[in-house]
């Protein structure tokens, strides 16, 4: 559900508005409406750059820590801002120097390949030929277009032959043309001793500078946690003085936000001790009023993927409790296979204890994701890839498991049943928006959809309805019908009604077939992973056929956990992304979902 929210207006004299701003502060419970962008704010802007900074030095930290499995953090020290930004610069000038010499090293690796290839020589004999009047110049050329000729014409001596290439040098006097079809090296301005001696040197150097940079990762990291909430605090309190409107010449400051209303006893109460004007106000229409979701502890556990798409706004219903038994429902039907899923089952089990506390409420949910699985893989009979209606051992309850017919027109009527939810739920939406009389039309579609579904689906189940029935269904169809097309905008011409239930109809009509058949992919899914679990079954055992027991035995469990482990991995990303776009298309849509709500962030300490 979403927490009922209370609008509220402060008016407190400047001199005390500080005071005012640290009580709001310390109560933690008021969400400052947004009045003026943070992008045009430069202060504002300056501080979001620092903690930028900040966090990404806390994550490079982070890293250098884990890896450091000896390290021991130092606690957190207190520091000026001032000081935390000189600490700051102090990381990343060192940061950089690595990376400096990171691209240093990069580069004499790459000299030193190449001069491998010319040998170890002295740049100091060149220089003394080159005194005497004799330069020595570099080539290299395909190995095919060497000319045997250069070596009396250019006094040229080869030097290397590597994948079909030759490195020679030619040494000519001074004002000695040299005309060769080669390409001349650009060779380093070292030897190769050279070149190894400053790569050891650089190797040192940046030992000594990763040193530095884990003794501050375990020396000033909760210090630079500290400074980081420092920051989110200061970004707080400067935001919520640029959303303060300055009234009376400057000399009272007006400011609203919300609160949930289980804390409006308390805000006024301390409010009132301390003499400070407030008053509650009416929401307006328009007013972006902040989400707070509460619910249970099952369906809180779906809020991410509510939070995934975008929360409602305040008018709407949570959609967090609606779509999470249809979220467990489609994932289930897409993993299908039970042995699978009483790995997840299993798997998820374990690691809750071994794992962060905000971690949990994950692994909670893909317990009961997996669960699901392991009942649709019972009631269709999958087991780890395996048929179980072909074991011998289950003949006697063999036609009881679902066949592939029946899983399809489960997918379809699933997914029947899921979308005249959502336009339930979205009849029930437009009462509560807009008042009893704008949702009579939406009710009469979804009386007009369900009857006509009783009428013409269920004989398709070999379903057969009593005369009767078949008779109420079709009076309720065209009551409904005369609802919809004559009363479907309250207070508008009778013509002009009737001209849009035509086009609800057709769009209706075209919808609901569309969005119908993308629900088949809960039975495709499904389908194709058990079958691709069988494949690997197959493969182990066949493949290993001809071998003997003790070579077979393993073999065979290779074969089965990469096969079945890539199965899983499929079936798993398979089984998140199209539930997610059913609720989130199909769903979202015949709900009427709108969405765009920001989130409920009190203004308090971080």
């Amino acid at each position: 559900m979403i927490v009922p929210m209370q609008k509220y207006a402060f008016m407190v004299y400047h001199k005390e508005y500080d005071n005012f701003l640290h009580t709001l502060r310390d109560l933690g419970v008021v969400h400052v409406k947004q009045t003026k962008p943070i992008a045009g704010c430069a202060e504002l802007q300056k501080m979001l750059t620092d903690r930028k900074r900040v966090q990404a030095l806390l994550k490079d930290l982070k890293r250098l820590n884990d890896e450091s499995k000896d390290a021991v953090l130092l606690p957190a020290g207190d520091l000026s801002k001032a000081e935390g930004l000189r600490l700051v610069e102090k990381i990343e000038i060192l940061q950089e120097k690595k990376a400096q010499l990171l691209v240093e090293k990069q580069l004499l690796l790459k000299d030193m390949t190449y001069m491998e290839l010319w040998g170890d020589f002295s740049y100091t004999t060149i220089n003394n030929l080159k005194e005497a009047g004799y330069v020595v110049t570099f080539f290299n050329c395909p190995t095919a277009r060497f000319e045997p000729a250069w070596v009396n014409e250019y006094n040229a001596f080869l030097v290397n032959n590597v994948q079909s290439v030759s490195y020679f040098v030619t040494v000519t006097k001074e004002d000695e043309p040299v005309d060769i079809e080669a390409e001349r090296s650009k060779m380093p301005d070292r030897g190769l001793e050279a070149l190894h001696t400053a790569y050891q040197q650089l190797q040192d150097n940046i030992k000594h500078t990763d040193d530095n940079l884990k003794e501050l990762a375990a020396s000033e990291y909760n210090t630079l946690e500290a400074f980081d909430r420092s920051l989110q605090d200061d970004f707080n309190y400067a935001n919520v003085q640029v959303q303060t409107e300055q009234q009376a010449d400057h000399r009272l400051m007006f400011l609203e936000g919300w609160t949930t209303k289980d804390q409006t006893q308390n805000l006024e109460t301390e409010l009132d001790k301390q003499g400070y004007f407030f008053r509650q106000l009416e929401t307006e229409e328009n007013d972006p009023v902040p989400i707070k979701l509460k619910n249970n502890s099952y369906s809180r556990l779906f809020e991410p993927i509510t939070r995934m798409f975008s929360l409602p706004n305040y008018t709407e219903l949570d959609p967090t409790p609606l779509l999470a038994p249809f979220f467990m429902l489609f994932f289930g039907l897409c993993f299908g296979d039970g042995g699978y899923g009483l790995l997840v089952l299993l798997a998820c089990t374990f690691l809750k204890k071994k794992v962060s506390p905000d971690m949990r409420p994950i692994l909670s949910l893909f317990q009961y994701l997996g669960g699901t699985t392991i009942i649709i893989g019972i009631l269709t009979g999958t087991f780890f890839g395996v048929a179980l209606v072909d074991v011998p051992a289950f003949k006697a309850v063999k036609d009881y498991f679902l066949s592939s017919d029946n899983l399809m027109k489960i997918a379809i009527i699933v997914g029947l049943v899921h979308i005249v939810f959502g336009k339930c739920v979205a009849a029930y939406k437009t009462k509560v928006q807009k008042g009893v009389k704008y949702s009579i039309a939406p009710w009469a579609w979804v009386f007009i959809i369900v009857s006509l579904l009783l009428v013409f689906g269920l004989p398709v189940l070999d379903i057969q309805l009593p005369q009767t029935m078949v008779y109420a269904c079709y009076g309720v169809a065209i009551a409904g019908a005369l609802l919809a097309f004559l009363y479907n905008s309250p207070g508008k011409n009778v013509f002009l009604n009737f001209g849009s239930g035509l086009w609800i109809t057709y769009n209706t009509a075209s919808g609901m077939l569309g969005d119908t058949l993308s629900y088949i992919r809960l039975y495709a899914i499904g389908l194709t992973g058990g079958i691709l679990g069988g494949v690997f079954n197959m493969l182990g055992v066949d493949m290993t056929a001809g071998l003997p027991l003790v070579a077979r035995i393993p073999i065979m469990l290779i074969i089965l956990l990469v096969g079945h482990g890539l199965n899983i991995g499929l079936c798993t990303i398979s089984s998140l992304v199209h539930p997610v776009r059913l609720i989130f298309v199909e769903y979202y849509k015949n709900s009427e979902f709108e969405g765009g709500g920001k989130e409920y962030s009190p203004f308090k300490k971080a």
